[in-house]
């Protein structure tokens, strides 16, 4: 059960996260569109129920997030997050009344068992409940780095698949540094009650770069077409995490010959994932103006 109940609440987040991204999706692509970063996009978003809708989502995703942190390591709840694009096909095709055809549902069976095999091969262990402050500084300023990096790159490249994967890879970082921030937090409301959860710097640095995750999140769906920033976002999130959870909690994974199945299960994943980023349905999460713009697209 110690295993059980993290694993299914990541799963619901996933899931959760997968509804989210599909109503914001068809929210971001009903707003004026620019160049660069416009703030006035969020308030846009507000005016939409479809957004909203999107929005209790992902506060319900953040909730079974929290918890599945509070009671999972990070290298277990976080790599479960690869479950969110095909999730999110699916459940794009049922508001589409569309099916996923068997290549679809092929890829989806490969991404299933190459994260089954990964982290069956992986075995992640550790549940630190303490980080120091010295192990958070160096890892922080690291992904605000590559988050401004990834920025400025996205902004230096016109609307497309290279924008909108770049947007996708900073909001990845954004989010695993969202959760590993959470699982602090959760560890110190359970050790130090409210008035520890609410002093807490983590507390708030969570709540910060969730939301800037989600800013970034908006402008990768404006960038362009969902199947080139989500790749990114999905398989981004699982590495970072999985890299804090050693750096920052200290969880373990085996090494030595272990290293070939689970090399074997990250395959899987990547090439269930962008066998599902090629399949037909995936022109249905492109707004018409876009699907001629992609064509070409870098």
């Amino acid at each position: 059960m110690h295993t059980v109940l993290p694993v299914v609440l990541a799963v619901c987040a996933a899931l959760s996260n997968a509804v989210a991204t599909v109503l914001q999706r068809k929210a971001a692509l009903t707003v004026p569109r620019s160049q660069g970063f416009r703030a006035g996009l969020m308030l846009d978003l507000l005016r939409r129920p479809v957004w909203l809708a999107g929005i209790l989502a992902v506060i319900g995703a953040a909730v079974c997030q929290a918890l599945a942190l509070a009671t999972g390591p990070l290298t277990i709840v976080q790599p479960l997050f690869v479950l969110e694009l095909p999730l999110t096909l699916i459940v794009a095709s049922l508001l589409m009344h569309r099916h996923l055809p068997g290549t679809g549902w092929l890829a989806v069976t490969v991404v299933v068992a190459g994260l089954a095999v990964a982290l069956a091969a992986a075995s992640p262990t550790g549940n630190r409940t303490h980080v120091e402050l010295d192990r958070w500084i160096p890892a922080l300023a690291a992904c605000a780095g590559a988050v401004a990096g990834l920025a400025v790159a996205a902004l230096r490249r016109p609307e497309g698949r290279a924008r909108a994967a770049c947007l996708g890879a900073a909001t990845a970082i954004g989010y695993a540094v969202t959760a590993a921030l959470m699982k602090a937090a959760m560890h110190i409301l359970d050790g130090q009650g409210l008035v520890g959860f609410l002093t807490a710097w983590q507390t708030y640095g969570f709540a910060l770069t969730g939301v800037c995750a989600l800013f970034l999140l908006e402008n990768a769906m404006q960038a362009g077409p969902l199947v080139a920033s989500q790749p990114a976002l999905t398989l981004g999130d699982a590495m970072v995490s999985l890299a804090l959870g050693i750096i920052l909690y200290e969880e373990t994974v085996r090494t030595g010959w272990w290293l070939l199945p689970q090399l074997f299960g990250v395959a899987l994943i990547a090439a269930g994932v962008f066998a599902l980023a090629r399949i037909p349905l995936t022109r249905s999460l492109v707004a018409p103006d876009e699907e001629r713009q992609t064509a070409g697209a870098p």
